[in-house]
Order: structure tokens, then C-alpha cells, then sequence
């Protein structure tokens, strides 16, 4: 991390204002130390900088994801829902990511009903945006935690597993982790907390983007959180950042 943030903060001497080093910077401090003073500053930074629509709805959905991993859930719900679908349409997460926030928000404020709209919105964008990139196994995988929460287990699973045929981690040793992961979270939504913590267990024994901070703040990781063989992974793991 410390190389990471070296190479990030000489990119930034040069360009303070440069989108995507801010971006990898406030990655790199939630990930490292939990840190979410350094996405802060950058969304401050940001609002001063002109931008195109694509990214003002990539810094808006970025900004209630960080807003949910602070748990605050209202405040990345309106951000959520302020984001206008038709800005969406080119950027990565598009509607899917917009209404997998918003039914994540919604279930974590016990609005059952509100958050299961979302999510079915969220299932027939992902389709859609699956109709056009196929191949795509982040979105396979997108797909996967939206039918978890929708209790579509088989369908989640084997969403899941497609996923990781499309890009393991032996052809991919960077984008293959995070498909890893994100089987992860599918097997937590879903309840099966052995599987979710022993493929984490295999994320943080190898190069991966899985962090010990990672795993105490995200939310997602809350099925797990009081299940004693997740606090031993933690612990395990503690000298890993």
C-alpha cells in the first residue's frame, strides 16, 4: 500500500484535481486503514472540477456507495435515487448499480417491500445490460447478489459460478479476485456463512483486493459479523492491512 500510495500522491502533485488518482487514493484508504476521510475530501475536491454527465453520475454513484459503507444509509439512499436513469446509461454499474444501492439501502432501513422493488428493477437492468456484453463477469456477478437477495438461490449460484468461468482468477490475477469476492458476498446473502468465509479465507492467504479493514466496515459482510469462525478470520489475518 505504502508503493501504491506513493505512485497515487505523484500523480496528484501534478494534477490535484485528476479524477481517477483521487479515486484509486480513497479506494486505497478504505481498504488499508477504513479510512473515509481521504473519499471526503475528494468529493469536495470534485465539485469545483467541470465534468462531463458520465462522470457526475460515476461520482454520484460512487458517492452513496461510500455513503453505505459509513452505514449511512438514508443520506446513499437519496443519493441513489437522485441519480437520473438516463445518465446511466454509459456508465459500468448503470441501473443495476443504481437499484442494487437502493435495495441494499432500503433493506438495511427494514423496508422489506421498498427494497425488493429495487432489487427486481435492479435484476431486469442487469438482464438487460447482460443482452449487450454477455461475456461480461462483473455484471454476471452483480447479477448474482441481486438474486440472492431476491431468494433466487439457484439462480444466484449458478450466476455465481458462470462468473468465475468467465474470469478465474488463473487467467486474471486482478479483475479474477474480485469476481472471487464477490462469490463471497453472494454466499453471505444467501446465508452460507462457511462458504462465504472460506473462500475469504483463500482471498486473504493470496494476492487479492480483500482486506482485513475491508471485511470489519462493509455492511455486506454484517450476516457474517457475529459467526465466531469470521471473528478467527479476522484475527488470523490482523497483520494483513
Amino acid at each position: 500500500y505504502d508503493a501504491a500510495n506513493k505512485t497515487i500522491d505523484r500523480a496528484l502533485a501534478i494534477d490535484p484535481n485528476a479524477l481517477e488518482p483521487l479515486e484509486v487514493k480513497s479506494k486505497l484508504a478504505i481498504a488499508e486503514k477504513g479510512d473515509f476521510s481521504a473519499a471526503e475530501n475528494a468529493f469536495e475536491a470534485v465539485k469545483s472540477i467541470p465534468m462531463t454527465n458520465e462522470q457526475k453520475a460515476k461520482i454520484a454513484s460512487e458517492r452513496a456507495d461510500v455513503l453505505i459503507l459509513e452505514r449511512k444509509y438514508r443520506e446513499g439512499l437519496q443519493e441513489a435515487e437522485s441519480l437520473p436513469d438516463d445518465m446511466l446509461a454509459n456508465h459500468s454499474k448503470g441501473l443495476g448499480g443504481k437499484y442494487y444501492l437502493i435495495g441494499f439501502a432500503r433493506q438495511a432501513l427494514h423496508d422489506e417491500a421498498g427494497a425488493r422493488a429495487a432489487f427486481l428493477k435492479a435484476k431486469s437492468a442487469i438482464e438487460e445490460q447482460l443482452k449487450r456484453s454477455p461475456d461480461a463477469a462483473d455484471t454476471h456477478v452483480q447479477l448474482a447478489k441481486v438474486l440472492a437477495y431476491l431468494n433466487e438461490k439457484d439462480s444466484a449460484l449458478a450466476e455465481a459460478q458462470h462468473a468465475t468461468e468467465l474470469l478465474p482468477e488463473s487467467k486474471d490475477a486482478f479483475g479474477g479476485p474480485e469476481i472471487t469476492n464477490g462469490v463471497a458476498e453472494v454466499h453471505a446473502i444467501l446465508g452460507d456463512n462457511g462458504r462465504a468465509i472460506e473462500i475469504l479465507d483463500g482471498l486473504l492467504s493470496r494476492p487479492s483486493g480483500v482486506t482485513v479493514q475491508g471485511l470489519k466496515i462493509n455492511p455486506i459482510w454484517d450476516p457474517l459479523r457475529n459467526d465466531p469462525n469470521f471473528q478467527a478470520l479476522l484475527t488470523k489475518y490482523s497483520g494483513k492491512a
